[in-house]
């Protein structure tokens, strides 16, 4: 799995994890794993599988580390 920080939140339910290779990655609330998106905040650690999703890659199975 890869790690990230976590690097905005919208109201909307999803956000962007800045990638240890400093690109910035997608993920939605569904793809949460074991974590409420309530929960998360800006600057935290995550771990996720990078997916693919309709409009590019996207990170799934995101949980803090």
């Amino acid at each position: 799995m890869a790690e990230g920080t976590i690097k905005r939140l919208t109201d909307k339910g999803y956000g962007f994890i800045e990638t240890s290779s400093g690109q910035d990655i997608f993920f939605h609330l569904s793809n949460l794993d074991d974590v409420q998106f309530d929960d998360l905040y800006e600057g935290q650690k995550v771990s996720y599988t990078e997916g693919r999703g309709p409009k590019g890659p996207r990170a799934e199975n995101v949980k803090p580390v």
